[in-house]
């Protein structure tokens, strides 16, 4: 395993942010770890890039201790951070010049490292623009440019399409891609948004500092009997009761919602309207999605 978290704990004052918190990654998997802000996903990916150290429990990285080994960890792992980094009065080619001193990149290494990168992102013919006459989704490519410089054996990504709109978020995922078929590169990402999660080989899910639940994007869904009815209601737990009573199934509320897991959810969702006149404002079915899961198992919507 590239990378492995042994009950990672850490606090804040009194709050706890993360509550023994365990998992592994193996080499060139694309590993998300999903959940709200707050959930304390930022804080392990902290700790992850050498920010800081947890209160206790264990972390390697390459077979590496994250924290009595530091130094040797970030020479084996390439951060792109939730916010910018990049020098906007200088150029895409200079942020990668100084990215790469950084890491004791010089000459001609130096410059074939920048011009790879680049061709990797196709950033070459912006390669003179000065960053902040950049796109949203042209400066995250630069950043994640600057992150390969080094020819990490780990990708630490932190919400890196905050901020971007649809069609740059999409692309920015596009190029993640193809930069997978390019580079055996284990990439770990914190996430909050449904369609990067189904990018991902694995997904933890995290609820108030603690790992809830893990596996495939499928697998996890597979974990939701059927469909999802959603009804809109303006008293939900007399609903949950009718709905026991009336059809004997359980159901969950939240924000004025009964929400039943059930196979032919279009049937159900006739039968309750008709069962209850009046009393359903809207329904809706779909087919299981991440966010179902992460409702069925924490209470709680992204």
């Amino acid at each position: 395993m590239i990378v492995q978290v042994e009950n990672i704990t850490h606090r804040y004052g009194d709050r706890i942010a993360l509550a023994g918190v365990s998992f592994e990654v193996r080499a060139g998997q694309f590993y998300g770890l999903l959940g709200p802000n707050g959930s304390g996903k930022s804080t392990l990916f902290r700790i992850l890039s050498t920010l800081m150290a947890p209160e206790s429990g264990t972390a390697k990285i390459a077979g590496l201790d994250i924290a009595t080994q530091a130094a040797a960890v970030r020479r084996q792992i390439g951060v792109v951070f939730q916010s910018h980094s990049l020098d906007k009065k200088m150029t895409v080619l200079e942020n990668l010049h100084s990215q790469g001193q950084l890491f004791g990149l010089t000459g001609s290494t130096l410059r074939a490292r920048a011009e790879e990168a680049m061709a990797r992102l196709s950033l070459t013919d912006r390669q003179n623009d000065f960053t902040g006459d950049l796109s949203g989704g042209l400066r995250r490519r630069v950043e994640i440019a600057k992150a390969l410089l080094h020819k990490p054996k780990v990708l630490l990504m932190d919400e890196p399409s905050t901020g971007l709109d649809p069609v740059a978020r999409r692309e920015l995922w596009q190029f993640m891609s193809d930069l997978r078929k390019q580079e055996a590169i284990t990439v770990l990402v914190t996430t909050h948004f449904l369609e990067e999660a189904e990018r991902c080989d694995t997904l933890l899910l995290i609820h108030e500092g603690k790992a809830v639940t893990r596996g495939t994007p499928a697998e996890l869904k597979a974990r939701v009997g059927g469909d999802v009815v959603s009804l809109e209601v303006a008293d939900t737990a007399a609903l949950q009761l009718d709905i026991k009573a009336k059809f004997g199934y359980e159901s969950t509320a939240a924000d004025g919602v009964v929400r039943v897991e059930i196979a032919n959810g279009h049937r159900f969702a006739a039968e309750a309207v008709e069962a209850f006149p009046g009393v359903i404002q809207s329904v809706a079915f779909h087919k299981p999605t991440i966010e179902d899961v992460y409702f069925k198992e924490t209470g709680a919507r992204l």
